[in-house]
């Protein structure tokens, strides 16, 4: 064997220090890291920390500074100029001696009818309205999904605990296989069947495995934690019977549609306030040569809405449609939230009966079985074949009654947070 050379050996043990010092770093990393989270305490963290409820919480902010502003008189202008100022003539160009040249500066006021400046107002405060109802959606959202997300994780440990210790359990029987062939009480062909019972639950493993990573990163998602993980019950899974008396009108999408027609009829003032005239003041100082005197000029000057029929009331009628689109809008939304809230119903009961049946019927079954060739194996009426196929059964049913159980529970967490009292 070649030994390295003293160059090669400084190159090499300065990488086997930098692979230590990031293994360090990771076991610091990974005992720094927050505590599990109850079910409760992931919804509180996701629910004050999610970047999109944040973002609501500014466009609220937003909206309200934009309150004050709202209505409020158009800035004055400064007008300043030359005028009368000869341009040919015998005086061209002079400044002095001639009657109408003069230095003039002003201001003006532009005054938009009490009409307009109400309608805009409004506009301002039912945008804090929307704000806030998004703002609201957002929480909802984000409670639902961090609920699921810790549901998910919860079973995705639970399953791969549950997968584990049925491998634990098979060791023996994967090494009694090969001693029935050697002994004559199995076939040869035999002894290959155990390499594919045993390969099919190790991909289950890495099924379970790849799940979990996905369960943990969705979590994170909401709860901000680098790698979160779960501790404490779960939420009931038997939904009590008053859960299903829903009042929809409740919900955050359905209350936004009380923002959003407020925002509608806001605009529409703002398109009626147009056939109010808007008037404008300015007044104004003119310096002139000393021996003609200065000047001092006042005057007004107003908006005539004349031709309303092909200015103003077109746009009135695209409001007034749009007042119309969003209670349409709404009456939709409230269709759809009926038959998702019927069908979600459905589904959760066909989970539970399924969970039910999963649970009681056949893992019950399946345990009977499992102890029934059992004792044949140990008469002799039996090969090891029957025995491994019979727990190989028994363990996919445990990990299916898993599996159950958790749709279930995802599914009872969906309906309360977005359903119940609790959203």
């Amino acid at each position: 064997m070649l030994n390295p050379t003293a160059g090669q050996a400084r190159r090499v043990i300065p990488t086997w220090v930098g692979v230590a010092m990031i293994g360090c770093a990771l076991a610091t990393v990974s005992a720094a890291r927050a505590e599990p989270l109850t079910y409760a305490q992931a919804l509180s963290m996701a629910s004050s920390d999610a970047p999109i409820i944040r973002a609501g919480s500014l466009g609220v902010e937003a909206a309200e500074s934009s309150v004050e502003a709202a209505g409020r008189l158009p800035d004055p202008r400064l007008k300043f100029g030359l005028n009368g100022f000869p341009v040919s003539g015998p005086a061209a160009g002079r400044l002095d001696g001639i009657e109408m040249t003069n230095v003039q500066i002003g201001l003006q006021q532009d005054v938009p009818s009490r009409a307009r400046r109400q309608a805009e107002r409004g506009i301002a405060d039912a945008n804090v309205d929307v704000a806030r109802a998004r703002e609201d959606i957002a929480v909802w959202q984000v409670r639902a999904a961090t609920g699921q997300a810790w549901i998910d994780l919860l079973y995705a440990e639970r399953r791969l605990a549950v997968l584990d210790d049925l491998l634990a359990s098979l060791e023996p029987l994967w090494e009694t296989a090969p001693s029935g062939v050697a002994s004559g009480a199995s076939r040869p062909a035999q002894s290959l069947g155990p390499v594919e019972l045993r390969a099919a639950l190790d991909d289950r493993r890495d099924g379970l495995l790849a799940g979990l990573a996905r369960a943990r990163a969705e979590l994170s998602r909401w709860t901000g934690d680098p790698v979160p993980s779960v501790s404490g019950p779960p939420p009931a899974i038997d939904l009590a019977p008053g859960v299903f008396d829903v009042d929809l009108s409740q919900l955050p999408a359905l209350r936004a549609y009380g923002a959003l027609r407020d925002r509608a009829e806001a605009d529409l003032d703002l398109a009626r306030s147009g056939r109010r005239p808007d008037w404008s003041f300015e007044a104004s100082y003119a310096r002139r040569d000393p021996m003609f005197g200065d000047l001092v000029s006042v005057g007004a000057s107003v908006r005539l809405p004349l031709f309303q029929g092909s200015r103003q009331e077109p746009l009135i009628a695209a409001r007034a449609a749009d007042t119309r689109r969003v209670t349409a809008e709404r009456e939709a939304a409230e269709r759809e939230w009926t038959a998702m809230l019927q069908a979600d119903l459905a589904d959760y009961e066909g989970a539970r009966t399924r969970w039910i049946r999963a649970r009681d019927v056949v893992l019950p079954n399946l345990r009977t079985r499992a102890d029934l060739e059992t004792a044949s194996y140990g008469a002799g009426r039996a090969g090891i074949m029957d025995v491994l196929d019979t727990f190989t059964a028994l363990a996919n049913a445990r990990l299916d009654v898993l599996d159950k159980e958790a749709d279930v529970a995802r599914r009872a967490v969906r309906f309360t947070l977005t359903y119940g009292s609790d959203q």
